[in-house]
């Protein structure tokens, strides 16, 4: 599998399908709202700005398919991603590549910056394929989610 990076930010036909995909559970909790709620309430890459700032949709280099999305925002020194893989993809070792991806971006727009990420700490699928992608686990904590207070690791990118 290869992957490519819009040239530009995720367009609003991207964000609209995006917000379509659904997980069975338990990853069903990482669904977005429908399209229309994203607008409506400005809600991520529903609200354009945001959208325009921090998010990039990725498609299959030979098929052009939206395959995923990629997340960046920038904390001062560090680059945090977030990312997502349409349900059909996952489990099938695009995680890693998608990851690959994110972190080059990360690097590309703020170089030299720590580039970290959360994960919730029962999701091993998610983990896994960050691990393999060069991430370690540095911290834990609860946080505030939309879906509750849930338990995360920060993973950091070790680039060695």
């Amino acid at each position: 599998m290869e992957l490519s990076l819009s040239k530009n930010a995720m367009t609003e036909e991207e964000g609209n399908a995006i917000s379509q995909w659904r997980y069975p559970a338990p990853y069903d909790r990482y669904r977005w709202p429908v399209w229309e709620t994203m607008v409506e309430h400005g809600l991520e890459f529903g609200d354009p700005s945001i959208r325009q700032a921090q998010y990039q949709a990725v498609h299959d280099k030979h098929t052009h398919r939206l395959v995923g999305y990629i997340q960046l925002f920038p904390m001062g020194q560090t680059m945090r991603i977030g990312m997502g893989l349409r349900p059909d993809c996952c489990d099938q070792g695009w995680g890693s590549a998608l990851t690959a991806l994110a972190v080059e971006e990360a690097s590309r727009r703020l170089p030299g910056a720590e580039i970290d990420l959360e994960v919730e700490q029962w999701n091993k699928r998610a983990i896994r394929a960050y691990e393999k992608a060069g991430f370690i686990i540095t911290d834990e904590y609860d946080r505030q989610a939309t879906h509750g207070t849930v338990s995360v690791f920060c993973m950091v990118w070790n680039n060695k």
